[in-house]
């Protein structure tokens, strides 16, 4: 075709580019190129002269748009042009990708004619997908957001590609619509691999809008097996250095992919094909997206599932969130439960139970509850946000489906644990909702249903707290045996690990426990008062959960037995200074004995109390919201709008309130207590069961402590059973349980102890063996939500009276000549049956579990610590931290100078001090309405010259002279620095003026 001698440099050299006739032209297929030698004419001229790129850029689009036009009317002509224009802007893009932003207006454009214009011509769709993906290669997305037209046409391709990619069922030939997909798919590629997606921050949100939706609906037509075959195929299988290295490589050094359609005649491409498309794409995303843009992408996918029901298919959203947190980098994954759990939040008032709920639900314990690792996860605020979602579930519908699905989600927290301290933790966090709603009940709802409300709100927390720890535990035995494989493969020459070891003591091993620390006594210890509760299901449920806090999370400093539940003593792997240590322990008392001290009271209660629960005159106007909210005396609430400080001072504070009334209920229960039993107590034959087991446990988990907490409240509880039931068969069968109650732990203490004795004592007062007032329970301590706890209540007198009398001193005799707890306990046969045989009550069992501040006292008058040490106002011995270094001659020097009070500020009285070392907290002892009266201490001159004291002080410190008393260089270090009586200044040798 002949040229006009005006016609632009440009057109003729794109002119060249195409054949010179229609029968060429025509018969250009299948390949539709352009002539090889013209086109490395045009691209040598664009990239030499940019200036001119617009110029070409415009042309080759006002030919895409003439044959379009043409093409929509089969006009063969037309098409293969069209298919021509396509590969010659492809090599323009890949040989002016220094100015590919001159191109994109062009490039784009072309590609959104061309996809609108001809949606089912695959061979089209495929010269324009690789187009646009080279554009995607190349570019470094600064245009997006700034050129309003670039962005438009990008925006509108990105959707065109999105919806062949999620091709629907309308076409019924299988391999016309996975080549479809396909296509889309590789384009949505190029896309989730171009700086387009990640320059600009605020359109980020858009694009992942249009792709995530693409990618879902392939993945929920699959089944859950086929994905994960496909998912395990792509880490055996290389992935493209296009899709790993396109961040990393500079724009010159990157190769964009071409895309192809299937060669007629082939086995078409099959669904794992399209699946395992979807699956690099979205696993690029994930990987590419730092935190923010991670919440970005999971609302993308809240919103997808939304439109296309896919909350109606819990696997999938199960499998999809798991390989969410394994796809996103290590240090973004949090980001992924995060955004599960705020997701569940904004649903949280929907009324009825959804799909969307549940499976979040499952979605969130998906994620805990896989092997991924996860870091900088907040646990605190995940735990407190499911707590504040399960009350105010329960609050709108206490037989709520999804409630169950919520406790999972807390429970699976435990599988995570990353820091010493993080489950007792999370532990306290509930503990200190617990005491809220026992005390102050669940806010909302209907006032016939508070107590309904009330009590599943407790179950709910008491499963999510058992559920927490036995999933710590499982944590534990995983890695566990993670390092034992790992030790077996370090004996084979493999890489040594060692975390946990293997300790020989006496006869038996003993496994070294976990690096986590347990949750302490005094933690769990304000949850005791849920043994009484008004409701039998929350004391059941509780039952269960204190059963396997004895057994598994409660520390035993030195107080347990063997494997076989026999408590030895073992001199070669304890030592004497041990057993003494462990018997002092036990004697003056700790944690657990306070913890035991408050659990006997408590069980003692249940057995005997007329009444149990809290009164309604004991819930408070006042109480903190279960939600959060603070309700004020007027009735007003506070809806906690305020800073950050506030809302987190507010956290901290909440359950003081909540634990002072406690303090005064607790008083008031064991107030209802007798010292007999009578017809109208309020425990059931169920309830008597776990008592049982419960005093058993606790002589079998912690025989030294049970021995001098536990036999003393055996003992009442035995002669508060000594009653005349004759005339009254509910009597007569509440007597009987007891009575076998009291039988069953003297037999487990006997089992300890390894005392035959007791065993044949209890024989022979005729114990029956076969008939049993006591209901039978579960093995394994376990919280079922999913069904209400009926109790074993006493009947009409079916069960005869007992016909058997335990003689108890005889059994404490033979206790106490046991020659086994004498050791353990450091006593003798008769201060060992004297202390056992101490007169037992509730209220003094209860001061004994009351922390009392004169044991801290005692270590600050033995150690002498100085009022110029306590300069400020701190109850601890933290300020001794300040001497970390040692005493030589230049403090003497100094001292002796003048110069010692002006370097060590620990010698320094800068101002008279506040002291309440002499006062008892008013938390402990809430009754008593003490105020705090500030003693002021005596100020000290600060001495201008080297004083005596000092040089004195620091020769003290050296350990140089003689001290009064004794010679404890721990005495001799922290002995007074000034004397009070200034008259007394003179030296006593061997010092001298």
């Amino acid at each position: 075709m002949p040229m006009h001698p005006f016609t632009p440099n440009h057109v003729q050299l794109i002119n060249a580019c195409y054949p010179q006739n229609s029968a060429a032209l025509l018969n250009a297929g299948p390949e539709y190129r352009p002539n090889s030698q013209e086109l490395s004419r045009l691209t040598y001229y664009a990239a030499n002269k940019p200036g001119k790129i617009t110029k070409v850029g415009s042309e080759l689009e006002k030919r895409v748009r003439a044959d379009c036009k043409k093409a929509q009317a089969n006009n063969a002509r037309s098409r293969a042009s069209l298919l021509i224009t396509l590969s010659i802007l492809k090599a323009l893009a890949t040989e002016c990708r220094r100015d590919i932003a001159i191109l994109s207006s062009s490039i784009l454009a072309s590609v959104q004619v061309t996809v609108a214009s001809l949606p089912s011509d695959l061979e089209v769709l495929a010269r324009a997908a690789t187009v646009f993906t080279a554009w995607t290669t190349y570019t470094d997305g600064h245009l997006i957001g700034v050129d309003n037209g670039v962005t438009r046409d990008y925006m509108a391709s990105l959707q065109q590609f999105a919806d062949f990619s999620r091709l629907n069922g309308k076409v019924k030939d299988d391999e016309v619509r996975n080549r479809t997909r396909l296509v889309g798919l590789s384009a949505l590629t190029g896309a989730v691999a171009s700086e387009a997606l990640y320059s600009a921050s605020q359109h980020f949100r858009p694009q992942v809008a249009i792709i995530v939706p693409a990618l879902l609906v392939p993945i929920y037509e699959t089944r859950v097996l086929t994905l994960d075959k496909v998912s395990h195929m792509m880490k055996d299988k290389s992935p493209s250095p296009y899709l790993d290295e396109f961040r990393t490589r500079p724009p010159n050094e990157r190769r964009a992919a071409s895309i192809h359609i299937h060669i007629d005649g082939d086995k078409g491409p099959s669904s794992e094909d399209v699946t395992d498309a979807c699956l690099r794409v979205l696993s690029s995303i994930f990987a590419h997206s730092n935190a923010l843009q991670v919440g970005s992408v999971m609302q993308a996918i809240f919103d997808s599932l939304e439109d296309m029901k896919g909350w109606e298919k819990p696997e999938h959203c199960c499998w999809l969130a798991r390989k969410a947190a394994d796809w996103t980098q290590y240090q973004y994954r949090y980001a992924v439960p995060t955004r599960l759990v705020e997701r569940l939040q904004e649903a949280q008032d929907i009324p009825m139970t959804t799909p969307l709920h549940t499976s979040l639900a499952a979605m969130v314990t998906a994620v805990f509850t896989s092997p991924t690792p996860l870091i900088n996860l907040s646990t605190s605020d995940i735990i407190s946000n499911l707590i504040t979602l399960i009350l105010r579930r329960v609050a709108m519908d206490p037989e709520d489906s999804v409630l169950p699905a919520l406790v999972e989600c807390i429970s699976s927290l435990g599988m995570h644990v990353y820091y010493a301290d993080q489950i007792q933790d999370l532990a306290a966090e509930l503990i200190s909702r617990l005491a809220i709603v026992e005390v102050s009940g669940v806010s909302g709802g209907e006032k016939a249903d508070k107590e309904k409300c009330r009590a599943k709100a407790l179950r709910c927390l008491l499963s999510g707290l058992l559920g927490l720890l036995q999933a710590a535990d499982n944590h534990d035995k995983a890695h566990s045996s993670d390092s034992e494989l790992a030790k077996d493969h370090s004996k084979a020459g493999g890489t040594p690990a060692s975390p946990q070891m293997i300790v020989q003591g006496g006869d038996h091993a003993h496994v070294k426990p976990s690096r986590r620390t347990k949750v302490s006594p005094e933690v769990w210890q304000d949850t005791l008062t849920l043994l009484c509760d008004g409701d039998y299901g929350v004391r059941e449920d509780y039952a269960s959960a204190v059963l396997y806090y004895l057994e598994k999370e409660m520390p035993k400093r030195g107080d347990a037995t063997d494997a076989d539940g026999v408590r030895r003593v073992h001199p070669l792997a304890e030592g004497p200074l041990r057993q003494a240590s462990n018997a002092s322990v036990a004697l003056t008392g700790d944690g657990a004995s306070r913890f035991l001290n408050a659990l006997h009271s408590y069980l003692y209660v249940l057995a005997t109390a007329s009444s149990l629960g809290f009164s309604d005159a004991s819930r408070t106007s006042g109480a903190p919201s279960t939600n959060g909210d603070q309700t004020t005396d007027d009735g007003r609430t506070d809806n906690g709008a305020g800073t950050s400080d506030d809302v987190a001072s507010h956290r901290r504070s909440i359950a003081s309130p909540a634990r002072a009334r406690k303090a005064s209920v607790a008083q008031h229960l064991v107030d209802r207590t007798s010292s007999r039993i009578t017809s109208s107590s309020c425990a059931t034959a169920s309830d008597y069961a776990y008592i049982s087991v419960i005093l058993s446990t606790v002589h079998q988990q912690l025989p030294v402590r049970a021995l001098l907490t536990g036999v003393p409240m055996l003992l009442s509880l035995d002669a508060a059973s000594q009653v005349d039931s004759a005339a009254d068969p509910v009597l007569a069968q509440r007597q009987a349980a007891i009575r076998e109650l009291v039988a069953r732990v003297w037999m487990a203490v006997g089992k300890v102890w390894d005392c035959p004795e007791i065993a044949t004592r209890v024989k022979e007062a005729g114990v029956p063996s076969s008939t049993s007032c006591l209901p039978p329970l579960p093995d394994a301590p376990h919280i079922s939500l999913s069904r209400t706890p009926e109790p074993v209540v006493f009947g009409d007198g079916s069960v005869p009276p007992p016909s058997f009398s335990l003689d108890v001193e005889e059994l404490v005799a033979c206790l106490a000549s046991n020659s086994t707890a004498g050791e353990a306990t450091g006593l003798d046969q008769e201060a060992l049956q004297r202390r056992m045989t101490l007169p037992w009550t509730p209220e003094s069992a209860m001061k004994e579990s009351i922390e009392r501040p004169s044991n801290r006292m005692r270590v600050e008058s033995v150690l002498k610590i100085p009022p110029t040490l306590m300069h400020v106002e701190n109850m601890s011995l933290a300020s001794l931290s300040r001497f970390n270094r040692g005493v030589g001659v230049t403090d003497l020097r100094e001292a002796l100078e003048g110069r010692n009070s002006m370097s060590n500020p620990a010698l320094v009285n800068k101002a008279p001090s506040i002291s309440t070392l002499d006062h008892s907290s008013a938390f402990t002892h809430p009754s008593d309405g003490l105020t705090l009266r500030p003693t002021r201490s005596r100020p000290a001159k600060r001495p201008q010259t080297a004083g005596s004291s000092e040089v004195r002080d620091v020769l003290n410190r050296l350990g140089i002279g003689r001290q009064a008393g004794s010679s404890s260089l721990l005495k001799a270090s922290l002995a007074p620095l000034q004397k009070t009586d200034s008259r007394s200044s003179a030296l006593v040798p061997p010092y001298k003026t």
